[in-house]
């Protein structure tokens, strides 16, 4: 991804996060020059991958299959004591933008349709050697369990949301025709570095063309920043 198209999404973005009156913490607008002068006090944010995080997953059209994803909140699965054993996002899916098929081996999480359109989940169980399960899905949400079979599709209005559990495949955009989806997440803590497995083999972070200079780091900056201390 270019980092002109980045900053163009983050805007963008920006807008339709005021449009639904959800309001982001004051670090998501640090600069990169302000980012200079903050010290290990904020290494929370650093280390936990706090803030803004734009993919593609490597496919080179993020309209078609890529993310729009800020980490608000964020435990850390590497430490052996941490404060917070939870995370929380909020994301932006765009009608028929794809998020590729993939399970997490230590996060369960609540996918939340936060407001706009259509959210559509397509679901499998994994097996041991992570292939897609031809076994029946067992769908929690919003306090109803029911079963469906192996890769049925799940539609969640806005205000209804999803459990999402260990091991189990899931892939979701927003339906056609009704507009961006404002999807949060509530979940346990959040390691996108060891605790996705992609049924395809892809990037989870975007390599970047700097065409031009960022507005706002990604999390995926941060390491950079972290040796310049």
């Amino acid at each position: 991804m270019k980092r002109s198209e980045i900053n163009r999404i983050i805007q963008e973005g920006i807008q339709f996060l005021k449009e639904y009156k959800f309001i982001l913490p004051p670090f998501a607008y640090w600069s990169p020059k302000e980012w200079s002068s903050k010290g290990k006090e904020y290494d929370e944010i650093r280390d936990n991958q706090l803030g803004w995080d734009i993919t593609d997953f490597g496919s080179d059209d993020f309209t078609k299959q890529g993310l729009f994803l800020f980490t608000l909140r964020n435990g850390n699965q590497n430490m052996d004591i941490y404060t917070k054993p939870y995370a929380e996002k909020i994301m932006i899916v765009g009608e028929n933008q794809i998020t590729p098929y993939h399970f997490h081996y230590k996060k369960m999480e609540d996918i939340i349709n936060r407001g706009g359109g259509n959210l559509i989940l397509q679901l499998y169980n994994s097996t041991s050697n992570g292939e897609l399960a031809t076994t029946p899905v067992v769908v929690h949400s919003d306090g109803r369990e029911y079963e469906v079979p192996a890769g049925s599709k799940v539609r969640l209005l806005p205000g209804e949301s999803i459990t999402l559990h260990q091991g189990q495949y899931h892939s979701f955009w927003g339906k056609e025709g009704m507009g961006r989806v404002l999807v949060g997440e509530v979940s346990k803590c959040n390691d996108d570095s060891k605790d996705n497995c992609f049924y395809e083999a892809i990037g989870r972070f975007p390599s970047i063309e700097e065409d031009e200079l960022p507005i706002y780091y990604l999390v995926k900056d941060y390491p950079v920043l972290t040796e310049k201390r």
